[in-house]
């Protein structure tokens, strides 16, 4: 506090294309109440969450359920996808039969990705690799492992390269195994500044489901963007935006759900997870959806 005044919530932004629909039209000097920015990677953004660093955030799904009784969900925002996400890849250099078995190199960028290729490795296919960290620089990456896991727009570039490998999306992976829905990221709100000034947060959820609404009528802004800098053609960018679906309604739910339930059976993840929106905007009937507990 400052004067009195509440300090202005800070809301974070994952670096990546895939929440573009989201946040390309917010502007947080266009709220009613004081904001700022924050861009980061999903693990730099699940750590400043769960700290108190930042006040709301798009984190990975996984970071949500390992904290979820400490965070409101924002309703009807997401990353998912049904099949497909052509940004969560794993790059084979060796046959799929020796992958299982070997080593691994993981982005230390995401924990629902890392988490989800754990779970398909185990729980689908039997197996039982060495999993090491490291850059996502798929040349590097591969110096020493028999496959690597990169997301996002490493993922995207790396997947433009004649490199030759086999690559495995995970997304269509999780899909033809368990017939649902994979959401790899949410909107999520600390209680306590949820609860401490409800109406700032009222005013980002507004901006967020404005700028997707917006984002959904036009991708043409949101492709240019990502010729500009990424590259690319626009035929390869409006397939992957239109891909991606933005909304959290109970498909995504339901598949993010057995995801939790996996992970916890693996004993990557402890306790139940409760996917709790912010009552605020379930009590003015604003998009909601009912709690759900695993």
């Amino acid at each position: 506090m400052t004067d009195g005044l509440a300090r202005p919530l800070r809301i974070g932004r994952i670096d990546y294309t895939n929440v573009w629909p989201v946040f390309h039209h917010f502007r947080p000097e266009s709220l009613r109440f004081p904001a700022e920015q924050v861009s980061e990677m999903p693990a730099a953004l699940n750590r400043k969450l769960k700290e108190g660093d930042i006040d709301a955030a798009a984190i990975s799904s996984f970071a949500y359920g390992a904290s979820s009784d400490s965070y409101y969900l924002l309703p009807n925002l997401s990353v998912s996808a049904l099949g497909k996400v052509q940004s969560i890849l794993l790059f084979l250099k060796s046959p799929l039969e020796k992958v299982i078995h070997g080593k691994i190199a993981l982005t230390t960028t995401s924990a629902t990705s890392v988490n989800l290729l754990k779970i398909i490795m185990t729980k689908f296919y039997g197996g039982d690799p060495v999993y090491e960290d490291a850059e996502p620089s798929l040349e590097r990456m591969m110096r020493d492992a028999d496959a690597a896991l990169l997301i996002g727009d490493h993922a995207i570039r790396a997947s433009w390269q004649n490199h030759g490998y086999r690559v495995l999306d995970l997304g269509e992976v999780w899909n033809l195994w368990t017939g649902h829905w994979m959401t790899f990221a949410l909107w999520a709100v600390r209680r306590e500044a949820a609860d401490r000034q409800p109406e700032a947060v009222r005013s980002i959820y507004e901006g967020l489901m404005e700028s997707k609404r917006r984002a959904s009528r036009d991708l043409g802004p949101i492709v240019s963007k990502a010729l500009r800098q990424i590259g690319g053609t626009p035929s390869y960018w409006r397939g992957y935006f239109s891909r991606l679906h933005h909304d959290f309604g109970p498909e995504q739910q339901a598949g993010l759900m057995l995801y939790f339930r996996y992970a916890r059976e693996l004993g990557l993840m402890e306790g139940k997870v409760s996917l709790t929106e912010w009552p605020a905007v379930a009590l003015a009937g604003n998009l909601s959806q009912p709690q759900v507990k695993s």
